[in-house]
């Protein structure tokens, strides 16, 4: 309920600032009419004015309202480069967060609730790259910051991580503007400040980040392989050492998408869970449980009874359960999917390998 107040609210207060004409305010040609009566008041009360410029920009950035762009160059207008910068570039950066806040308390819950597999994928992305997206996305203007701000705030960003990047990635665009704003008479529109050569220039700095991860990436990876020859070709693409559970599954998964895939085993395949594990004691420990609920008849309004067994029967049960599930586990089977089954022992030996192979081999 508290949420559906804030944003009636909300959608109040900018319904009256539309209504109003606050809006007709923040244009270029207001601030051109308007920028003799600033000089005066900035130069009377200095302070006064620098907090309401603070203010104003902060709310016009929390509230998305559009007319930010005026006041980065209203900033360089009235203070100049440097003070205009500082006021911009901190009042941006608190705004966009508030604005981050607002969509992280008011639809995270709802998105969560509805999307909440989906969205846990998302944020296993954002925590691995999400800076260097959203410091991509300050820098090259293609998305309204206004929907940074939602999409960012749907997301498990931290708090701190969105106010630090947004304050790095938007710094080189709010110079650009403060620093047309210096020269205000010249401006006769937006468009002559976002030249195709500006918006080049930051969209080559916001991909930045990623060309130094790329270029970082490759250097670990030399050193890594650091005097070793890389072949021309490779006979196979992944080599699987023990046919147990997990081996199985891996040569699987890779046949299935086409791998060239070499599985190598000592003794027998299903490992320990199929041949000495898994399998045969839970065959057992059937086994057993049945005889105890013939010993526990009673509880279940029957005769009790003393079961009568085999040992020899039920080992012989224990080894068909075996038997009947073999074939999905089977030398034959993998074969069939494309899987190279090398029956023997395999070992690594510095920068050579070798195979010493055991009585049988099934395969290509």
């Amino acid at each position: 309920m508290k949420k559906l107040l804030i944003v009636a609210v909300a959608i109040a207060a900018l319904v009256l600032v539309y209504r109003l004409g606050w809006t007709d305010l923040l244009t270029l040609d207001a601030l051109k009419a308007q920028q003799a009566a600033f000089a005066e008041a900035y130069a009377a009360r200095p302070v006064l004015v620098i907090a309401a410029f603070f203010a104003v920009y902060v709310a016009v950035t929390a509230a998305s309202i559009p007319g930010a762009v005026v006041l980065t160059l209203a900033a360089g207008a009235l203070f100049g480069l440097v003070t205009g910068l500082i006021l911009v570039s901190f009042a941006s950066s608190i705004g966009a967060t508030l604005a981050f806040l607002a969509s992280r308390t008011l639809f995270r819950d709802w998105v969560l609730a509805r999307f909440g597999d989906r969205l846990k994928t998302i944020d296993a992305g954002v925590a691995k790259d999400g800076a260097f997206y959203l410091f991509t996305l300050r820098l090259v203007p293609v998305f309204p910051f206004f929907l940074i701000h939602l999409v960012m705030g749907l997301t498990s960003m931290r708090v701190l991580t969105f106010y630090a990047v947004s304050q790095a990635g938007m710094l080189a665009g709010t110079l650009v503007y403060v620093n047309a704003g210096t020269q205000l008479a010249a401006i006769t529109s937006l468009g002559d400040i976002a030249s195709p050569q500006i918006i080049g220039s930051l969209a080559a700095l916001g991909l930045l980040p990623w060309f130094g991860r790329a270029i970082a990436s490759m250097v670990r990876r030399r050193r890594v392989y650091a005097g070793w020859t890389k072949p021309k070709r490779f006979d196979r693409n992944l080599i699987v050492i023990g046919g147990g559970s997990a081996g199985l599954v891996a040569a699987y998964i890779a046949a299935t998408v086409k791998a060239k895939v070499t599985l190598v085993e000592s003794h027998k395949l299903g490992g320990d869970c199929l041949n000495f594990g898994c399998v045969p004691s839970k065959a057992l420990l059937r086994s057993a449980k049945v005889a105890q609920q013939m010993r526990d008849g009673a509880t279940y309004g029957l005769r009790s009874t003393e079961p009568e067994f085999s040992f020899r029967e039920v080992m012989a049960r224990v080894r068909a359960v075996i038997t009947a599930i073999e074939p999905h586990d089977s030398i034959e089977r993998f074969t069939g999917l494309g899987v190279d089954v090398v029956m023997g022992r395999w070992s690594i030996r510095g920068r050579s390998r070798s195979v010493r192979p055991g009585p049988a081999r099934c395969g290509g």
